[in-house]
């Protein structure tokens, strides 16, 4: 085994003469250092050795180990430097620019998205990113919406030369997270969603959702509610009371739409509210058993529940913005009072 060390120690050096950036240089760490490196190989191959043999072998061993960490980190230190020179030498500072200058921000709606991500994460869910430009059987037919449905007509979107669609929400994302992963799981899809449709003051052709999904055996209605409650009353920082309306979505069932109360009248009914006292924010319900086999679920086994709403709309409600066209409008007046 000692003659084995040796010819690993002058390999590694060998090795690092030969490295010019730290991408190889941590390549040459995992590879010595790593779970599956030469280093456990060789601590794995003890298991044969005497007792005697063993103290011996493992004091060299680690000799060997600390000598590959320490001329690793030697060599990082270096390279850090090197390239801060190199950066030194490209850059320079024009001492006669102005030092006072406006200085940007993050956009409202990355702050809400983050923010969003951070509230999920929390809770324990995992967060999911897909494709912009989709497939129309993610899109629609795999959510229980096949070509005569009628549902088509309401998610009109972009169709693009290639055969692909711009994607009209972010479900396909949660149709390939149920395909990729086993339950139970719960994860959101944050992102930008699509619909070919008139501009005004509260539509966009692009806006942002957040759909999330939940299964796991015995998932019911109730930790629908509880979920969805959390969410408003995180985004408002205050207890809101919500309510769920049956309503119809072809990929759950039941399906219903969320109701929250109007924060600017609290219940009482106003102009914002149409004087009901409720605002209307996102669809909801249990996933449709076909939805949940086109997924790799037996519904026999697993129920879940899945929910999704535009990110605009709830920072249009919590800070009473009256047009959803200020968010890409880049009016810097609007944008610098977040």
């Amino acid at each position: 085994m000692k003659k084995r060390i040796e010819e690993l120690r002058s390999e590694f050096h060998k090795r690092l003469e030969e490295i010019s950036d730290k991408r190889a240089l941590n390549d040459l760490r995992v590879a010595y250092l790593g779970k599956k490196g030469e280093v456990s190989a060789l601590l794995k191959g003890m298991k044969d050795l005497s007792n005697e043999a063993k103290k011996e072998a493992g004091a060299i061993i680690n000799t060997l180990k600390k000598d590959v960490e320490s001329a690793i980190k030697s060599y990082f230190i270096t390279l850090e430097q090197e390239e801060l020179y190199e950066r030194l030498q490209k850059e320079w500072y024009d001492i006669t620019w102005p030092e006072k200058t406006s200085v940007g921000s993050i956009h409202l709606l990355e702050t809400a998205m983050r923010n969003l991500e951070r509230l999920f994460t929390s809770m324990g869910f995992d967060v999911l990113n897909g494709p912009e430009m989709e497939d129309e059987e993610y899109n629609f037919t795999l959510l229980n919406i096949p070509d005569d449905h009628p549902a088509r007509d309401t998610q009109d979107t972009f169709w693009l030369s290639n055969g692909k669609l711009l994607r009209t929400h972010t479900s396909p994302v949660q149709l390939r997270g149920m395909l990729e992963h086993k339950p139970p799981f719960k994860f959101v899809a944050p992102g930008r969603t699509y619909r070919n449709e008139a501009i005004d003051a509260t539509h966009e052709h692009s806006f942002h959702q957040l759909e999330g999904m939940v299964v796991d055996k015995n998932i019911t209605v109730a930790n629908l509610i509880f979920t969805l409650k959390q969410i408003i009353s995180y985004i408002f920082e205050n207890d809101v009371e919500v309510r769920l309306r049956p309503s119809y979505f072809p990929f759950v069932e039941p399906g219903f739409e969320m109701d929250f109360q109007c924060q600017i009248c609290h219940g009482k009914g106003c102009k914002v509210c149409k004087k009901t006292g409720w605002v209307e924010y996102l669809g909801c319900g249990m996933i449709h058993p076909n939805v949940l086999r086109n997924g790799g679920i037996d519904p026999d086994v697993y129920s879940g529940f899945a929910f999704g709403g535009g990110v605009e709309r709830l920072i249009m409600m919590k800070y009473s913005i009256d047009d959803i066209r200020h968010f890409t409008a880049g009016d810097i007046r609007f944008l610098s009072q977040f």
